[in-house]
């Protein structure tokens, strides 16, 4: 009897003994678990922290950038105006048509803008040496003005460089040979050549309209061009306006001697 007594407290002993050691081990795992729990919240905390950061970030990029845009479109207006503002500065009352045939006899004053000559882009050009008109080409993509010559001579006289040349008669077949003291000779590259051309350089008084001047010019062939005569910006600057698509705007002054009217004279 005291046997089976002991026997049954050793069994009821081990059953709670496995019960508490049950419970401990369920207790282990449930707080496994909370803590595994707290670090995933953690995380997601710190993402949303990270979220919410890189939107501030996007949010003040996207502003500076709209900032800046309004700063580029305020500059460009403001330079726009002002372009506005100087084109009509620059505009001018054009000096008015002259009849499309006008009295020999009269003598008008050719046009002018604030003390410029205005000129067409081809004007009728008094040679004053040997008193010949030729018609001229103005341009003012050209350097130098340009006479049209052939037999171009260089020689010396009195220990000075000059050069004897020919020019043709605009109305008669026979050339005129002229003896000008050399100027210097100008570097000339032409657009369809790489190597540059030394042309001889002398000085010519000449007329255009009512304005009188002696100016350099390069004498080179021009047979195969158009006009005799180029006027460039040696001769425009500061002293002509070109009125861009009209010819022949003026009109030299009456009396200069041509050597038709020294002969009509004797």
């Amino acid at each position: 009897m005291h046997t089976s007594k002991g026997t049954l407290r050793r069994a009821f002993s081990l059953v709670l003994f496995a019960a508490l050691l049950s419970a401990c081990s369920h207790d282990r795992y449930l707080f496994i678990e909370r803590a595994d729990l707290n670090q995933l919240n953690q995380q997601l905390h710190q993402q949303q922290s990270r979220l919410e950061t890189l939107a501030a970030v996007n949010q003040q990029q996207l502003d500076t950038l709209n900032q800046t845009q309004r700063y580029q479109h305020q500059e460009m207006s403001a330079a726009l105006k002002e372009q506005s503002r100087s084109l009509a500065q620059l505009q001018y009352t054009r000096p008015p048509a002259r009849p499309a045939n006008p009295s020999p006899t009269t003598n008008q004053t050719s046009g002018r803008y604030q003390g410029k000559l205005v000129v067409g882009e081809v004007e009728k050009f008094f040679l004053a040496t040997p008193g010949l008109i030729f018609d001229a080409r103005i341009d003012s993509g050209a350097t130098t003005s340009s006479l049209h010559a052939t037999n171009i001579q260089p020689f010396e006289r009195d220990g000075e460089d000059w050069v004897r040349f020919e020019i043709a008669h605009p109305e008669a077949e026979e050339p005129i040979v002229l003896e000008r003291p050399l100027s210097r000779r100008a570097r000339i590259i032409q657009a369809n050549s790489e190597e540059a051309e030394r042309r001889p350089v002398v000085e010519l008084p000449f007329v255009i309209g009512d304005h009188r001047q002696s100016a350099e010019f390069t004498l080179n062939d021009r047979g195969h061009l158009t006009y005799p005569v180029l006027i460039g910006r040696n001769v425009l600057r500061d002293v002509m306006l070109i009125d861009v698509g009209r010819e022949h705007v003026t009109q030299l002054p009456e009396g200069l001697k041509t050597p038709d009217s020294q002969e009509d004279s004797q």
